[in-house]
């Protein structure tokens, strides 16, 4: 759990969102876009639609992109179908990566990641291949100064979290991927606005990497996250701190 906490709030720190924000954009607007097609265009009503707009709060996409992004897809005035899709495979020093898309291609997209992996020294598996290293888990991420780590467990735990970890930045509170939304409710019901809420994958086992592999590695990532079609990507490395914060800083 501390492993991977600690990578998503290095990922927030490294600020990719803004160094991305067109790009994400498109991504999470691609992702509200189907989760109102599949079930509807009322966020009240539609667990998955909620998510996909509080992730786009969190982008600071504009409101009016958002509201047209939910007509499109509640409308079925987009011809486009896009599907879900999940690649697994192992980058350099054999780390575990699992890439989810939404396209409007298969084969494009397959060919993009495979080409992605190839580059950097990675390898794409089959379905399932390091699948078994994750758990499909929710978290909700506050700011520290949002609550004491004691008063935010107590809440978080209240709510139905499965766990809260807190640190200097941030308070991570992991759920099952069902209560995800119901647990976001609640506390921001008691504390605001989330930082971010949304599912991903928690690995349950960790890949130890030096610097130049855990650099590797990061460019693997940088590459994949980069195509419009990639939704989320998540490793199992796990490197000190000192090097992390030294390729942070390249970054």
């Amino acid at each position: 759990m501390a492993g991977h906490s600690k990578w998503a709030n290095i990922q927030h720190r490294k600020g990719k969102q803004d160094k991305l924000r067109a790009k994400a954009f498109t991504k999470v607007g691609r992702e509200i876009i189907v989760a109102a097609k599949l079930g509807g265009g009322d966020p009240e009503m539609n667990p998955r639609l909620r998510l996909a707009i509080s992730k786009a709060k969190a982008v600071n996409m504009p409101n009016d992109r958002i509201k047209k992004a939910i007509d499109t897809g509640a409308g079925n005035s987009d011809q486009t179908n896009y599907e879900e899709v999940r690649y697994e495979g192992y980058g350099p020093g054999g780390v575990a990566i699992v890439v989810d898309a939404l396209t409007d291609n298969r084969n494009r997209t397959f060919a993009e990641v495979r080409t992605a992996f190839t580059k950097h020294g990675g390898t794409l598996g089959e379905t399932g291949s390091v699948g078994f290293m994750f758990d499909r888990v929710g978290m909700v991420l506050y700011p520290a100064d949002k609550a004491s780590a004691d008063d935010m467990f107590e809440a978080a735990v209240e709510a139905g979290a499965e766990n809260c970890e807190s640190d200097a930045e941030f308070h991570n509170i992991t759920t099952s991927q069902d209560d995800l939304a119901a647990v976001r409710d609640a506390l921001e019901g008691k504390y605001g606005e989330a930082e971010k809420a949304e599912l991903m994958w928690n690995p349950n086992t960790m890949s130890e990497l030096d610097e130049d592999k855990a650099r590797s590695v990061m460019g693997l990532v940088d590459a994949l996250e980069d195509d419009d079609d990639v939704q989320t990507v998540t490793t199992n490395m796990e490197v000190d701190d000192a090097v992390m914060e030294k390729l942070m800083g390249e970054g």
